[in-house]
């Protein structure tokens, strides 16, 4: 079945070539997503299972890649925790108010997938249906670091400095939020993982935030109580975790237990490979202004990447979302490009 593919490159098995996809794969480079956008709120198009199936299924109808992430948000199960959010088009995600004292966290609540998000049920299921095996479904997570991140400071940030205060200043208040966190995202998985995701990748983007020791204070013991609860209950489903500026933490991240390590850009693939050692599979990790550039840089930087990667345990991928300005042309040669390679 081809949907083994990307499955057999995430247990470390054998491949023809690596597997392909892209993160942020459904998205505003495309006009048909474009088109949507200008009668749907954000908010909708995640929620909808129709538009959220439809826009997933537009870059694998475009291009065919080997794996279909369904088209949602890392805050999604926020409302089902009893944390109001919205997702505003060009400013991103607002918190208000932002979580910041004993009395708010412990309103957190446990997140009851069925109940709150029943949507991602249907998502995943019909596609999994409209894919009918010719590509592997996958689905994702915030890991509590990250999600934390954006409750506390109410908004993106450039600095971190809130969240940061808090870790310095109240520390046990930020380890609470983050347990909770961590307890309701491992729910989260393990509900994606039986509504049809055959793989899941956590995203932990803000991670790369921390110091190496931070990171192991703050972000890696949530990313592995994520893991070992749903190892428990499904231990035979790829988990992938995407760290953002994760150069200075690969000495630490195969400690959180997953099966792939997704990279960004600014580390070596080949550097990374020989870091992380042969049993952790690699995802990424071409930089994604190449598909800015002609079809020789594209073909060129993306073969570099394969080669330093090697043939075992490898997904092909960016090193970090298509960028609005990326040719559609350039998305699907990117695509070719790897497709077309043989090892």
């Amino acid at each position: 079945m081809p949907d083994s593919l990307l499955l057999d490159a995430a247990r470390g098995k054998p491949v023809a070539r690596p597997p392909v996809w892209m993160m942020r794969q459904a998205g505003r480079y495309m006009a048909n997503y474009r088109a949507l956008r200008e009668r749907y709120g954000f908010k909708e198009r995640c929620e909808n299972p129709d538009l959220a199936v439809e826009i997933s299924l537009q870059p694998f109808r475009a291009f065919a890649p080997d794996g279909v992430i369904m088209f949602s948000d890392i805050l999604t199960p926020f409302d089902g925790m009893g944390i109001p959010f919205d997702l505003i088009e060009s400013r991103g995600p607002i918190i208000d108010p932002p979580i910041r004292s004993r009395a708010q966290i412990d309103a957190v609540r446990l997140l009851e997938p069925e109940a709150a998000l029943p949507f991602i049920r249907t998502i995943l299921q019909t596609l999994r249906q409209e894919v009918a095996g010719k590509a592997t479904v996958l689905g994702f997570v915030g890991a509590p670091w990250t999600l934390a991140a954006y409750a506390v400071e109410g908004k993106s940030s450039k600095d971190y400095a809130l969240i940061k205060q808090m870790a310095y200043s109240e520390p046990a208040l930020l380890h609470a939020l983050l347990s909770k966190f961590a307890d309701s995202i491992a729910r989260y998985v393990i509900y994606q993982i039986e509504s049809g995701a055959q793989v899941v990748q956590l995203f932990d983007t803000w991670a790369g935030q921390l110091s190496p020791s931070d990171y192991r204070r703050f972000a890696l013991p949530y990313e592995r109580q994520i893991v070992d609860q749903v190892r428990q209950v499904h231990p035979e489903t790829p988990l992938i975790l995407y760290i953002n500026h994760s150069a200075g933490l690969l000495r630490h991240v195969a400690e959180s237990g997953v099966d792939i390590i997704s990279l960004d850009w600014t580390v070596d693939m080949a550097e990374a490979r020989a870091t992380l050692g042969s049993a952790l599979a690699v995802q990424g990790n071409l930089d994604p202004c190449v598909l800015l550039g002609d079809h020789d840089q594209i073909r060129e930087r993306t073969l570099e990447v394969i080669r330093k990667a090697g043939p075992t345990g490898h997904i092909m991928n960016l090193g970090h979302g298509i960028l609005q300005q990326t040719p559609e042309s350039a998305a699907q040669f990117f695509i070719e490009t790897v497709k077309s390679f043989a090892w």
